[in-house]
């Protein structure tokens, strides 16, 4: 056996594995997105899945070309609201309360590093 032999063999079985694991992905991801649809009746999932299970290939390709624009709005729209929910979290628990931000600045005017002005704006700007 040559070495172009044992190479191609190598790249073929690479193909094959990463073929299997794009599959897999795939399939994941529509039967995902099936759940996910609030809008599709119990039984055509049922079907779905049935014909998944039986005639996965072409259900699959099938599954893509038809519902592949409402796979893609469906998985925006879950990116954005989590995006949102995390933007919001992060101000919730990275903001700190008034009171807290009132005694910084009161601090900060004792130290003499802002004057008055600037701690009964930085006041109205936290209480309003």
């Amino acid at each position: 056996m040559s070495f172009w032999e044992n190479f191609w063999n190598i790249v073929w079985w690479f193909f094959i594995v990463y073929a299997i694991f794009a599959f897999l992905y795939a399939l994941f991801i529509v039967i995902a997105d099936l759940f996910r649809d609030q809008h599709l009746n119990g039984w055509w999932k049922a079907v779905w899945i049935f014909f998944l299970a039986f005639v996965p290939f072409l259900t699959l390709l099938v599954y893509m070309v038809a519902r592949g624009k409402g796979m893609a709005e469906r998985s925006m729209e879950r990116a954005r609201r989590d995006q949102s929910e995390a933007d919001s979290y992060i101000r919730r628990v990275a903001s700190a309360s008034p009171s807290d931000e009132i005694s910084k600045a009161k601090a900060l005017l004792d130290s003499g590093t802002i004057s008055a002005d600037e701690f009964e704006r930085i006041k109205t700007r936290v209480t309003a």
